[in-house]
């Protein structure tokens, strides 16, 4: 039995957010009568308020204004108001774990390797070999629920958002776009970005080519981003630190393909129905986070026994050659976008 109201409490990266989004559409198709709160961090707020499935979104901000125990009192006291009887934790922090119990949620499902499972009434076996969204939806699986296919996210622009983007890339570029490619250089972990001098390259040749490129990224990657965008030359537009990421994803989805590192973007891409190829260094796809679209593609130099170094990446290469991400050339990446924008299927 499902009860009328449900807790997803996932505060993890942005990407991860997006990726927990199908445990909620799989549970609102076999109890569409149920009302889900989702707990995310301030940056997935903006892409989850309003999504078809979850009613609610309750912003925990733990490395700001809800840092430390005042800010966890806060959410347990909201979730007591919500009155949930049931807590869905794909989060495996003990911190996740202990909130949703000090909220008196009576059922309480997450993974074996929560640091915190020993709250759980439920605990299911977290499949490393599985993609994240399959693993998320394996938290059903003690409610008898088992979904006939892999649900994927889905992200809805809304009107206004994107009428605002409609009318950013006529202003920026001067003329009406129908043949859009976005870049997404950036990543929070150093050694996950590749060289910028690839993306610039990438850039050079679908402007040479007729098209119009836009890169895209947060505050902190706007001096990267420009950089790359004057090395490209003309045609090049970057729009990052300027953009919420409702409207960020409503870039993306008028893009023809999106090429990004192993982060969030590849993620919003996915979600909003544009194929990515995203390049993976210092982490492998075997970790469960590939863009796992019809036409999505992965390009990863699968030759280097140092490979994966790290489940995020980090700030340096930790034998401080970084082959991973310069073994990955232009050509190859160039080559992939081909794949996708000539309408075959690739694949990750």
């Amino acid at each position: 039995m499902i009860p009328p109201r449900v807790v997803v409490f996932q505060t993890a990266f942005l990407g991860d957010a997006l990726l927990t989004i199908p445990l909620a559409t799989a549970l609102r198709r076999v109890a569409p009568g149920t009302s889900i709160a989702m707990v995310s961090t301030p940056a997935a707020a903006d892409l989850l308020e309003g999504h078809a499935d979850i009613e609610r979104v309750i912003v925990y901000d733990k490395h700001g204004r809800d840092r430390g125990i005042r800010g966890a009192v806060r959410v347990v006291q909201t979730l007591r108001r919500w009155d949930a009887g049931l807590a869905l934790v794909p989060h495996r922090s003990i911190r996740s774990a202990l909130i949703v119990r000090s909220a008196g949620i009576r059922r309480r499902i997450g993974f074996t390797t929560s640091a915190g499972s020993f709250l759980f009434t439920d605990k299911v076996v977290y499949r490393r070999s599985a993609h994240e969204i399959d693993r998320n939806l394996d938290l059903l699986l003690p409610l008898g629920v088992r979904p006939a296919e892999r649900v994927m996210p889905a992200l809805s622009v809304n009107v206004d958002d994107a009428k605002f983007v409609d009318h950013l890339i006529l202003e920026r570029f001067g003329s009406r776009v129908d043949a859009l490619v976005a870049v997404a250089p950036g990543s929070v972990w150093a050694t996950k970005r590749w060289l910028p001098q690839g993306f610039a390259e990438v850039c050079k040749t679908f402007v040479r080519r007729g098209m119009q490129v836009a890169i895209i990224g947060g505050v902190s990657d706007r001096q990267l981003c420009e950089s790359i965008a004057r090395e490209a030359g003309t045609g090049v537009i970057s729009f990052a630190g300027e953009l919420t990421l409702m409207r960020s994803a409503g870039l993306l989805r008028r893009s023809k393909v999106v090429l990004t590192n192993d982060s969030a973007p590849g993620h919003i891409a996915m979600a909003v129905g544009t194929p990515v190829v995203a390049i993976f260094g210092p982490t492998v796809p075997a970790f469960g986070f590939p863009p796992i679209g019809p036409r999505d593609c992965v390009v990863e130099d699968l030759g280097l026994s140092c490979r994966p170094c790290s489940i995020h990446g980090g700030k340096v290469c930790p034998i401080g050659t970084f082959d991973c991400m310069k073994h990955v050339t232009s050509e190859r990446v160039i080559a992939a976008m081909d794949v996708i924008m000539n309408g075959e299927h690739h694949g990750a």
